[in-house]
């Protein structure tokens, strides 16, 4: 009989589903700056940017405004004595709101408000001249532009006082507090009693992320990804939202699944077509549905054999109270029978059990519509998160879910059928929404703390502009240093005997031989003129093993023979005598093209009886113990210049070669009447090195040479001391512990190699001060070498979120929040944005050198590019090309990346020579 006449109030679980399927399209809306105010779920941002860590600490005055009656308390937390470990203990008072202030205007609400507060500190002899931090819950609709300002939309719970509909709450205490006098007060926080609940819940429960009040009203706050909360600016992190769900289906949304029970209620409240789903499921209302139900039954003649009584007639005579007395497991019917009677019905046994089912129907529906919501969330935050299986904790606090002896199991089990993927504990709140907004308070004191503390560890990364053209002044000064034949500076300046870059009359057949690091490459390069001007390019990669980098030259000039042979063979040339460039990139001293003396190893190669011997040679002699093949090696250049040589084929303005990779290095085309180095040779010899003369401007004739590419090596700069200034105690622990200590000073503040051994020292340091990963220092932390530059790139990426960062922290062992996250991706991006400013200082020196050499008033010029850091960082060649236009402001300068890199630029310089 109950069943048929409320069939429309029996939710199925496909319903269910729709429900939360209407009201995530909702929250989406409501998330959206565009649809946000037609949407009926406001989804308010709180400015509540995280949950508690169980670090928080401090001591606390708190003010609980939201209903009939007001609550000062002190809140402390792991203060004092007789706290348990990690425990809140709270002192408080309640003060009774007199009628008439419910009604009156703000500043007489406020100024009794700032009274009771005085009154307070008076009574339990808090100190008037220290300055008390003070947390506000105030549990009415408000609209955050931070965490401590707010105003209100709109009152309810009988509360209609007048002229504070749009004002801030925060501001308008503040004045009362003012006007009260006595009391030195800092309100850091204004929270909503949801928002309180999840925080105090979470104090006890890192997985707490979801508040959840059910009680006279409904509510419900998450944790949202900030990305998606357009109301607020930033897209790092999390913050909490309060959904105000009550709204939801103001806009017609639940419609079809309103009764007309809920028409009824809606139309005798002092707000109709508000609140929709507050009238539906919270304890203001759903005495109210029953009554109304059993109004109608009794009118049809279903009920008290058609009796109707007057006070059954009488709006709220029955309670929510009295729904879950006559819910009980035990005693629920005898308790039926006697509210029954208490409303001069005579029920029958059969009367009693139908209205039993009456409440079990309206409560049962109000469950499952709180689950449809709640499951929505949750579904939410377990995709934005893009996991498969998600645990999280939901913190509840309120009358209905603490009195109603058969609700909280009902909810549990609705939410859990709908999302069987997620892992989810309910968690009552025990000391109400106070101790949660002195948490708030203490969340954002912590994290204020943190963030000074980080932001002072990073201070010294951030280079100022002056800074800057410091860096690029003695770059200039190291430049003009290496270039003078008396002495040794710290940019070598090491001349390559390139003297002009290709034409594009380039043709023929060339091999090409580059060995940079853990890899060796052989080329066979073809270029092709005329109109369809094109390059041919094959190649075969063969590994160095490590026995053989760190074994004797003369095996290892062996082994690169070989593997010329087995490519010649590959290709079927063994018989061709080709002219072959060697890219051999560590630094050389040449005294010709094709001759290049090492001068130290770098890259952990440590091949013994090489260093101070011509490689050239080596290689030559190599090929003849093997006897099996003829070259002819006309040129040995650096990876820099082969880069930029491979660039200038492309673009005839590229006179400048730039690595941005493991290392650092730059070569440019420089006057050689500026080259000390070079003037013991003949003009002769030079003309025959360089054949038919200079291309270039500034007034060369064909037979006259007039500049030369010189390999900086400005890797070095700074090893005489001259950056002192800017290095940081974590770059002088990654120098320490590098195998070349003192030298290459700026590639270890520069180059991929380094940088990410800088960033695990700073995480170390922060985790050390506990600013991190809650201070636990990982073996993973302290293993040098662990956090590998690529790590910068992925983590820095605009497309990763830090859910993903949190995957690459996890892959290093690294356990770290949200929050642990942001400051993870802070320290890569000062890391490597400082790299990147003193690259481009670097640049600018470079250009700004060639520019005066002109005699220009502006130089348009193009620099080529290879290395990793260059092309897969998502930010250095923008920071870098942003220095460089503001350090050289006279200067255009174009930045061409390296297709082929630095072996098409061997063969180039082969065939140009």
């Amino acid at each position: 009989k109950v069943d048929r006449f409320l069939h429309a109030m029996r939710l199925h679980d496909d319903q269910l589903i729709d429900i939360s399927a209407r009201f995530q399209a909702e929250m989406r809306k409501g998330l959206s700056s565009d649809s946000n105010a037609a949407a009926s779920v406001k989804m308010l941002p709180t400015h509540v940017r995280s949950t508690p860590d169980g670090s928080e600490k401090g001591q606390f005055l708190a003010l609980d405004l939201g209903g009939s009656k007001f609550k000062v308390l002190q809140v402390k937390v792991r203060e004092g004595m007789g706290i348990r470990r990690g425990g809140v203990e709270m002192e408080e008072k309640t003060y009774p709101i007199p009628e008439e202030l419910l009604t009156g205007r703000e500043t007489e609400l406020f100024d009794h408000v700032a009274e009771s507060l005085k009154d307070f500190m008076t009574e339990r002899n808090i100190s008037p001249e220290k300055k008390h931090p003070l947390a506000f819950t105030f549990s009415f609709p408000c609209e955050h532009t931070a965490l401590n300002k707010g105003s209100l939309i709109n009152w309810s719970k009988n509360y209609q006082v007048r002229g504070l509909r749009d004002k801030d709450v925060v501001q308008t205490l503040r004045k009362a507090i003012d006007r009260s006098g006595g009391m030195d007060v800092e309100v850091l926080a204004m929270v909503n009693d949801t928002v309180a609940t999840m925080m105090t819940c979470g104090f006890d429960d890192q997985y707490c992320e979801v508040g959840l009040i059910l009680g006279t009203g409904t509510n419900a706050c998450y944790m949202e990804e900030l990305r998606h909360v357009d109301l607020v600016e930033g897209d790092e992190g999390r913050m909490c939202v309060n959904t105000e769900w009550g709204g939801f289906g103001d806009d017609g949304s639940l419609n079809d699944y309103l009764t007309e029970f809920d028409r009824d209620i809606d139309a005798a409240s002092n707000n109709p077509g508000k609140q929709t789903l507050e009238k539906m499921v919270s304890g203001m209302y759903l005495g109210e549905l029953v009554r109304l139900v059993l109004l109608k039954m009794a009118k049809l003649g279903l009920l008290f054999e058609g009796h109707v009584s007057e006070a059954l007639r009488t709006k709220g005579a029955i309670t929510t109270a009295n729904v879950a007395a006559m819910e009980e497991y035990k005693n629920g019917l005898k308790n039926t029978e006697a509210i029954l009677t208490g409303l001069s019905l005579t029920p029958s046994p059969e009367d009693c059990v139908a209205v039993q089912h009456v409440s079990t129907i309206v409560s049962f529906r109000s469950s499952n519509l709180v689950a449809a919501c709640l499951a929505a969330i949750l579904s939410r935050i377990r995709q934005n998160r893009c996991l498969r299986t998600m645990r999280i904790t939901v913190g509840v606090d309120g009358t209905v879910y603490k009195t109603h002896p058969q609700y909280p199991k009902r909810l549990h089990k609705v939410v859990r059928r709908l999302l069987p993927e997620c892992h989810v504990r309910f968690v009552l709140s025990d000391s109400g929404s106070s101790k949660g907004a002195a948490l708030v308070t203490a969340v954002a004191q912590r994290l204020a703390s943190r963030r000074q503390q980080v932001d002072e560890t990073l201070a010294p990364f951030k280079l100022t502009q002056e800074q800057l053209m410091l860096v690029k002044s003695r770059m200039r000064a190291g430049l003009e240093a290496g270039l003078k034949n008396e002495g040794s500076s710290a940019v070598k300046m090491l001349p390559s005997y390139v003297y002009r870059t290709p034409d594009g009359t380039e043709h023929g057949k060339y091999l090409a031989l580059d060995l940079g690091g853990t890899n060796f490459r052989a080329l066979l390069v073809n270029f092709k003129t005329g109109l369809q001007q094109n390059t041919r390019l094959n190649h075969k990669i063969y590994t160095i093993p490590v026995e053989i980098m760190q074994g004797t030259g003369e095996e290892l000039f062996d082994h690169i023979a070989q593997c010329v042979s087995d490519f010649l063979d590959y290709m079927g040339m063994k018989n061709a005598q080709l002219p072959a460039g060697f890219t051999f990139s560590f630094p050389c001293e040449q005294t010709a093209l094709d001759t290049g003396t090492l001068v130290s190893w770098t890259k952990g190669f440590k091949a013994t009886d090489c260093e101070g011997h011509d490689v050239v040679e080596m290689l030559r002699e190599a090929i003849k113990r093997r006897n099996e093949f003829d070259l002819d090696i006309v040129a040995v250049v650096n990876d820099t210049v082969g880069t930029m040589m491979s660039c200038a084929y492309e673009d005839p303005q590229c006179e400048i070669g730039l690595i941005a990779g493991t290392g650092t290095n730059v070569c440019y085309m420089e006057e050689v009447k500026n080259i000390e180095k070079t003037k013991n040779i003949s003009k002769n010899q030079k003309r025959e090195e360089e054949g038919k003369g200079d291309k270039n401007e500034a007034g060369s004739s064909d037979d006259e040479i007039t500049r030369m590419c010189v390999n900086t090596e400005w890797g070095g700069l700074g090893d005489d001391g001259s950056l002192e200034d800017i290095v940081t105690p974590y770059d002088g622990e990654v120098n320490q512990m590098s195998v070349n200590p003192g030298r290459q000073r700026f590639e270890k503040l520069t180059s991929g190699m380094y940088l990410g051994e800088i960033v695990r020292h700073v995480l170390l340091d922060l985790t050390s001060g506990g600013l991190l990963f809650r201070g636990r220092v990982t073996e993973a932390l302290k293993t040098p070498g662990i956090f590998e530059t690529k790590y910068l790139s992925q983590i820095e990426s605009d497309r990763v979120a830090l859910l993903q960062v949190r995957s690459i922290l996890q892959q290093l062992g690294l356990e770290g929040t949200c929050d642990d996250s942001i400051i993870v991706k802070e320290v890569c991006g000062a890391v490597s944005r400082r790299a990147a400013q003193l690259c481009g200082a670097g640049m600018a020196a470079v250009v700004d050198k060639i520019r005066e050499n002109r005699r220009l008033e502006r130089l348009t010029i193009t620099v080529g590019v290879d290395g990793a850091l260059y092309k897969l960082h998502p930010h250095f060649s923008r920071v870098l090309e942003e220095t460089v236009r503001s350090l050289a402001p006279q200067c255009s300068v174009t930045f061409l990346p390296s297709e082929e890199g630095s072996g098409k630029g061997a063969a180039l310089i082969t065939a140009v020579a």
